[in-house]
């Protein structure tokens, strides 16, 4: 299906040099709306929400932000780290707010998956269900997603 005028403005905002220096997109020439529906198959098939994904990075996130320790270990497995940087991101789809610059990082201990996650991430996967195009540097894929966060 060929973009919307929308479409092509958001992903426009999503090319590197835009909001952030590699963008969003990555190596991923597919358009929008087939990025976001295959991602939102992906979800269907492992019987997971964008909001329930998004709370439990945001719970990681939080939890790690106030521990003031570095690394700290959440729930006897998942080893948590935040670092946040001056600055803050506007949400590339428009959307009212700016973000701050914190990446986090979790390793489940128990599977040995290790993730990594901005808060714009967060906004994007709750309000969007975007998780970034296939090569961005912080794509996230659906499935490794839910098994670092949930397994």
């Amino acid at each position: 299906m060929k973009p919307t005028a929308q479409e092509l403005k958001i992903m426009q905002r999503m090319q590197p040099g835009v909001i952030t220096l590699s963008g969003f997109l990555g190596s991923d020439t597919r358009p929008l709306n087939e990025i976001l529906e295959s991602d939102s198959a992906a979800l269907a098939a492992l019987d997971r929400s964008q909001q329930e994904i998004a709370d439990r990075m945001e719970s990681f996130s939080q939890a790690s932000w106030d521990s003031y320790l570095g690394e700290t270990l959440i729930e006897g497995k998942y080893l948590v780290q935040t670092d946040v940087y001056r600055g803050r991101l506007p949400c590339p789809y428009g959307h009212p707010g700016i973000f701050r610059k914190a990446i986090t990082r979790l390793t489940n201990q128990s599977n040995g998956l290790c993730v990594v996650w901005t808060s714009l991430n967060i906004h994007l996967i709750r309000e969007h269900g975007f998780f970034e195009g296939k090569g961005s540097a912080f794509r996230l894929e659906p499935k490794t997603l839910v098994k670092a966060l949930f397994e």
